[in-house]
């Protein structure tokens, strides 16, 4: 568990090796297995037999988080107080024991794993580019439950200790350096030894900066005037920007304004009360349950993925479409490890998609995830073609061209004459159907739809779409390529707009509805962000092209036939497109005008055709129109077999249009909900708005 080890300078070595573990995990056994270490440790240093302390591991990772099945399980906030503060006491026990103490970190160093580097008094880890530390609990409702928030305060003040609380980046450690939440690096385990007894022996402060008399925080404390009123704007944008739905977030910046106020210790009692009613909170449960658990189903378990095959490594990759999107998936490769053929054509314009790669490549060395010298090897492995004999010894081919089922068709030919029988061939289309693009395809079986959100070097989620010729091995494959890129693949079945277009539309289309009912614009623009969405309605709208939006509906109508019932927004669109021609962003025209700069805002003559007549709104009816569309066309689709996982439902809906990510997804804010209330709900918008709210058996 510990190992024990002391040189003749009386330095003493722990080394974390957990058995039956892959990785070392900061739990209760740990702890305990740390008590008796420690009192050792104050023995050794009462006799005079101790000069100083080193944690290492013997693991790949340093030490890992705490135990999320045991906190989603958690709804008692008396127990979760108490075992933050028995967390915290550990490593103030840690801290103190009058002699300096460094953690040296040889590998990953995340959330809890973190908080006991950050209880030593110096941190050193190996510059692996790949090793991640830091604190990412933010990302699933949480806080960190050891004084992390505290520790970081007295360490970098509240102003740089806010915002790497709250984006919840993952660190690499030439990054962590340049933020300061470690203080050196060493080029490998043997350096990172000899480094830390160095420093031991360089006579260091034996005191943390809390334990000193007359110590500061650095920057001041909430108690300043100037800082005080900071923290307000700091507070005030939060609000703006989260609506408050957050409430981990919230937590961060109150806690660090009252943390400053009182001593350590009151600080440390502060931080266990609020981590307990955050961690025992519904949004937290929601967002552990998607962000983690449904997660690690899909991406590590293979949730999803056809059974039966073997694992697809690709190596060589061929890309047709220099544009944003296919730069951007030429950059989730390069960084991924593997060789990219980036095609267009002519050779300058494939060469300028390779520009936008070095932008993005000097960007991620910018701030410290990729290191100068890996440059030239990222840049070795792409090369720039107009031709597809380029792509004779790619393992996949990913088609990114413009929306045009000919062309796509043209250029996919021409690459498949030049691919061996194995070589996936990937088309990424929003809205031809993947059935009718692979008649074309030389061989259909390999054919499959891989469809990448906007902007494809940051979305966390792809479609993986089957067409009705496409095997299952290849679905398998194309799952497997996914998840090498780190993307979360959700497979889907070949219908209408799929999965994710499918179910935004609802949302686009009640904004518009809302406007053609006599809201302002502005209203229901604000409603669907304080529902919780990432942009209005009218704005997405707009991005998509009112065209796309009003061709989905058309889709539909074709699916259901008889069926179908017309959405109340399809005059509205009609009138933008037909009367209005403003079609959108790509027009410079659409819900909203646009300067030449990019900038926009309401179009000033929105109420000329579309007359405010509501002066008096049910701000939390609107907000229920908005997300209860989502769901209930999601629960069609499930009912429908267009999406199959649960899982990959709602990781699409969170990551791939911006459904509200304190509800876990569209299907996990039914359970948070209560089936029951969310089908009494329905029902009442039903009558007031029509069928559209049929909440579908599946639900029920």
């Amino acid at each position: 568990m510990i190992n024990y080890r002391k040189d003749t300078d009386d330095i003493v070595t722990l080394i974390l090796d957990m058995s039956g573990r892959a990785s070392n995990l900061l739990n209760h056994e740990l702890v305990t297995a740390f008590q008796p270490v420690i009192q050792h440790l104050q023995r050794e240093k009462a006799a005079g037999r101790l000069q100083g302390v080193i944690i290492t591991s013997a693991k790949k990772d340093f030490l890992q988080g705490g135990d999320l099945a045991y906190l989603q399980e958690l709804k008692d906030a008396q127990k979760a107080f108490t075992a933050a503060q028995q967390l915290k006491a550990f490593l103030r026990d840690l801290e103190r024991p009058g002699v300096p103490v460094v953690a040296a970190i040889n590998g990953d160093a995340i959330g809890t794993g973190f908080e006991l580097a950050l209880a030593c008094h110096h941190r050193i880890a190996v510059a692996n580019p790949k090793t991640r530390l830091g604190h990412p609990e933010v990302k699933i409702g949480l806080i960190p439950s050891g004084g992390a928030v505290i520790r970081l305060m007295w360490l970098l003040g509240i102003e740089r200790a806010y915002p790497l609380l709250l984006e919840g980046r993952r660190y690499s450690p030439q990054e962590a350096l340049k933020v300061g939440i470690i203080d050196d690096l060493a080029e490998d385990y043997h350096d990172l030894i000899r480094k830390a007894k160095k420093w031991l022996l360089s006579d260091p402060p034996t005191r943390r900066p809390w334990d000193e008399e007359g110590g500061g925080i650095p920057g001041g404390t909430a108690a300043d005037p100037n800082l005080g009123h900071r923290i307000r704007l700091l507070t005030a944008r939060l609000s703006a920007d989260s609506n408050d739905l957050y409430p981990a977030q919230r937590a961060i910046i109150d806690l660090l304004a009252e943390g400053s106020r009182v001593d350590f210790e009151t600080a440390l009692r502060l931080d266990s009360r609020y981590y307990a009613r955050v961690a025992t909170g519904e949004v937290s449960n929601n967002m552990i349950s998607t962000f983690w658990f449904d997660k690690q189903a899909v991406r590590t378990n293979g949730l999803g993925r056809p059974k039966g095959y073997g694992k697809f490594r690709p190596r060589r990759v061929g890309i047709i479409g220099a544009g944003r999107m296919g730069s951007g998936i030429a950059f989730l490769c390069l960084r991924n490890g593997l060789e990219v053929i980036l095609k267009d054509v002519s050779q300058p314009i494939a060469d300028r998609g390779r520009e936008y790669v070095i932008e993005r490549i000097d960007e991620y060395i910018e701030r410290g995830t990729f290191q100068p010298s890996e440059r030239e090897e990222l840049l070795s492995r792409i090369s720039t073609t107009d031709q597809s004999t380029a792509f004779k010894d790619c393992d996949i081919v990913v088609e990114a061209v413009f929306e045009n089922k000919a062309v796509k068709q043209k250029v996919t030919r021409e690459a498949e004459e030049q691919l061996d029988e194995f070589a996936v061939f990937a088309t990424n289309t929003i809205s031809i159907p993947i059935t009718e693009l692979g008649k074309e395809s030389l061989r259909p079986e390999n054919y499959v739809g891989i469809h990448f959100f906007p902007p494809a070097e940051k979305t966390a989620v792809v479609e993986v779409i089957k067409g009705a010729d496409t095997s299952d091995e290849t679905i398998a494959r194309a799952f497997d390529f996914a998840t090498t890129i780190r993307k979360v693949p959700a497979v889907v079945k070949d219908s209408w707009g799929f999965f994710a277009a499918r179910v935004q539309n609802t949302y686009i289309l009640e904004g518009v509805t809302m406007l053609n009912e006599g809201y302002p614009a502005a209203l229901v623009e604000n409603m669907g962000r304080q529902a919780g969405m990432e942009k209005g309605p009218l704005a997405l709208a707009d991005e998509l092209g009112l065209s796309l939006v009003l061709r989905y509906e058309q889709q539909a109508a074709r699916h259901y036939g008889d069926k179908y019932q017309q959405h109340p927004a399809v005059p509205a669109l009609h009138t933008m497109l037909d009367d209005l021609n403003r079609g959108g962003r790509h027009k410079r025209a659409g819900f909203y005008e646009y300067e030449t700069d990019g900038t926009a805002r309401l179009w000033t003559g929105i109420a000329d055709h579309f007359p405010v007549t509501k002066t008096d709104y049910d701000r939390r009816r609107m907000k229920d129109r908005f997300l209860f569309c989502q769901v209930i066309e999601a629960g069609w689709c499930l009912q429908e077999k267009v999406i199959t996982e649960p899982a990959a439902a709602n990781l699409t809906s969170v990551y791939g249009w911006g459904f509200p990510g304190y509800t876990g997804g569209v299907l996990r804010y039914v359970e948070s909900y209560g089936r029951a209330a969310f089908a009494e709900r329905a029902k009442e918008l039903v009558e007031r708005y029509g069928q559209r709210f049929s909440v579908p058996k599946y639900l029920r």
